[in-house]
């Protein structure tokens, strides 16, 4: 059961996600989602636990009914530049920045953040799966960086990025290793050591 609020001294709380830190292409995105009192949905839970399908539905749901919502991003290039876990970070700092209200608390999946400016946070261990509005966040963040992924496999199909997003799969190395890699690709992400793998 996913619990609505983390604290009974705050009324505004918003859940920080991110998807696609795993890949070996496309940006990192994340979503700040605050939720309005009372919010219910039968469906909503840890993003990674929900079909495709569903996702979707709920990402329209989410976006019509959440108080306040944003997304943000940190390009491959960024994540080459200051590491997955900092751009990651980032992109939820940036998700943060989009939002037109200012949260009292920010509740962020994982046990990694930094702070943002003057507001106080807690990090929840797979909190995607403990608190409504964390799971709001992973759907957001997994629908757009999804769609994004689908965009950019027009230009290079060859990757497979519709089915992958991006993600190191035997189908996308295999065609590293015949292709070479893209502007998309994450160069830190050692592909020789991918490649070594079996493909």
């Amino acid at each position: 059961m996913l619990k609505e609020y983390f604290s009974t001294k705050v009324t505004i709380e918003a859940g920080c996600d991110e998807a696609g830190r795993g890949c070996l292409a496309g940006p990192v995105f994340a979503a700040a989602v605050i939720l309005p009192p009372n919010f219910k949905n039968e469906l909503l839970d840890d993003s990674k636990k929900i079909n495709e399908k569903n996702r979707n539905i709920l990402r329209e749901i989410i976006e019509k009914e959440a108080l306040y919502w944003a997304v943000g991003t940190c390009s491959p290039l960024e994540i080459d530049k200051i590491n997955i876990l900092n751009a990651s970070i980032l992109s939820m700092h940036r998700a943060l920045d989009g939002l037109k209200q200012k949260p009292e608390l920010i509740l962020v999946d994982g046990n990694k953040f930094k702070p943002y400016h003057d507001i106080p946070y807690e990090t929840i261990i797979k909190g995607d799966g403990k608190m409504m509005s964390i799971a709001a966040a992973s759907i957001l963040a997994k629908t757009h960086r999804d769609e994004y992924m689908q965009k950019i496999h027009l230009e290079t199909p060859y990757y497979d990025w519709n089915k992958n997003k991006g993600y190191p799969t035997k189908f996308h190395k295999k065609a590293i290793a015949e292709h070479g890699t893209t502007i998309h690709h994450r160069m830190t992400f050692n592909m020789t050591e991918q490649l070594k793998l079996k493909v």
